[in-house]
């Protein structure tokens, strides 16, 4: 079959011609019903006021009498929440710098930041109160039009797929339009079904994310053109359609697999379920004898909580937030970007995230069925439903920062790689200390979770292998996307 021809300069001028009329088309449009929206807004129009809090009733009275779909609802909206968008935005935008797509990174920064700014701007403006609803499900501070998470969730996740466009298949760029609309028509309509917003403030949001997005991405091209790149039709072909082996997420391994095959998967079963054993067979022995006195479970409890302050209070929250569940995810989704921006791999980032999910569901799965109660003194975060056998909290910090010690020792001869293996000894101890002197835990709770964490990291490891892809990465990424931003921005 022959290979097809490249487009000619004026076919390509005359594509991008007519591409840049209908996007003009579009942006003034959505401008326009934002102005529209805005103006009935301000006006209190009684049609579009009864619409408004009909919508808001009517979905508050299913809501409010299914806590499991106020639960699903809750998650959906994080995703459009200002904390969220802004570590993926800077995630990704610290990917592409160590790439060397720095017109890129600055243009997710400034399009993000944008956003972020024009939302408060606006409500104060407007000052719109937000719905009152019979059953109150949800609360938010400040004023309603226009809903923050609806403009920030369209503007974030749409730049997104504007960089990530070029390393689509035509099919994968459709799916990746469609998902990108769901999540975005789903963070819309969550925050309407909690009360939280009118259905106007929603269109309003997204009207003037289309706006800024229009403009952003007009403002790039013309900073493309400056730099002599040919026109691109940002919808297209993405932002920067040259630069589609950069924002490939893993492109050295797009031929190559992740060397993760079912013999991988099934040894990586087996060990599982040999974790899991061990961890229930101790359990068992624990619940059957609380009174052992095995490792000062009761004595060391005690000690500490006779031996409080309030400063190692202070210190001890701290202590216990490194582990919190939050903090790993964020700390594990931000390792997972990074080690694909930097060893342009698949495999180490699947080690990552084998290694965090094996723990996870190691940690469910033991403390569902081992019912051991939590140290009888009094417990500084409170009470909580889950068994105190094993320590979440501590499995999965050293199985986070383990991993990531491994994957350093591995890819680089440097000095520093001994400062994460420091930090993954130290952030450990740390978290146990924390854990224990709050009395959320026995001290063979403590000694449980090393055991989950070490048997599953090491098995994850010799199955996994990702040092085999590590042997050939630069160790200083750095530095070179410095020069490279430096000379593109020039």
């Amino acid at each position: 079959m022959a290979t097809p021809r490249p487009a000619s300069r004026p076919a390509a001028t005359r594509r991008f011609a007519g591409v840049s009329a209908v996007g003009l088309a579009l942006t003034v449009a959505a401008g326009t019903g934002f102005a529209l929206i805005l103006l009935l807004v301000r006006a209190q129009w009684p049609p579009l006021e009864g619409l408004d809090h009909g919508v808001a009733d009517g979905l508050n009275a299913v809501v409010s009498g299914s806590p499991g779909l106020q639960a699903v609802l809750r998650a959906i909206t994080a995703m459009g929440s200002t904390l969220v968008l802004t570590c993926v935005v800077a995630v990704v935008a610290v990917g592409l710098l160590v790439r060397g797509r720095g017109r890129l990174a600055i243009y997710l920064v400034i399009t993000g930041l944008g956003a972020l700014i024009m939302g408060p701007a606006l409500k104060v403006a407007v000052g719109r109160l937000r719905p009152v609803v019979e059953h109150t499900v949800a609360l938010a501070p400040g004023n309603s039009f226009p809903s923050g998470h609806s403009l920030g969730s369209f503007t974030c996740y749409g730049a997104l797929l504007l960089v990530f466009l070029p390393a689509l298949t035509p099919r994968g760029r459709r799916i990746a339009f469609a998902v990108t609309a769901a999540v975005i028509l789903l963070i819309g309509f969550s925050r309407v079904a909690l009360g939280v917003h009118f259905v106007t403030d929603v269109l309003g949001g997204w009207l003037l994310a289309a706006t800024w997005l229009a403009v952003t991405a007009t403002a790039f091209e013309s900073w493309r053109r400056q730099v002599g790149r040919p026109p691109s039709a940002p919808t297209s072909e993405g932002l920067e359609p040259e630069a589609a082996r950069d924002v490939h997420p893993a492109p050295e391994d797009e031929h190559a697999g992740t060397g993760a095959g079912w013999r991988t998967g099934a040894g990586l079963g087996i060990a599982w379920v040999l974790v899991f054993g061990a961890l229930m067979s101790v359990g068992e022995l624990l619940v059957r004898d609380p009174d052992a006195g095995l490792l000062g479970d009761q004595s060391v409890p005690r000690w500490l909580a006779g031996h409080r302050t309030p400063v190692q209070d202070g210190l001890s929250e701290f202590a216990s937030r490194i582990g919190s569940t939050p903090i790993i995810i964020a700390v594990s989704a931000a390792a997972v970007a990074w080690i694909l921006a930097v060893t342009r791999h698949w495999r180490p980032a699947l080690f990552v995230v084998v290694v965090m999910t094996g723990e996870i569901t190691l940690f469910l799965a033991v403390v569902s069925l081992t019912d051991r109660p939590r140290p009888d003194v009094p417990r500084l975060d409170g009470h909580l439903p889950t068994s105190s056998y094993p320590s979440g909290h501590l499995a999965a910090t050293i199985c986070l920062y383990g991993a990531l010690a491994l994957l350093v020792l591995a890819g680089t001869r440097r000095w520093w790689r001994w400062v994460p293996v420091a930090l993954a000894v130290l952030l450990p101890v740390i978290v146990a200390w924390g854990r224990l002197y709050r009395g959320m835990h026995h001290p063979t709770d403590i000694a449980a979770s090393v055991l989950l964490a070490v048997a599953w990291l090491t098995a994850a490891y010799l199955f996994i292998r990702p040092a085999v892809v590590l042997a050939g990465v630069p160790e200083a990424p750095l530095r070179k996307a410095a020069h490279e931003i430096a000379h593109e921005i020039r």
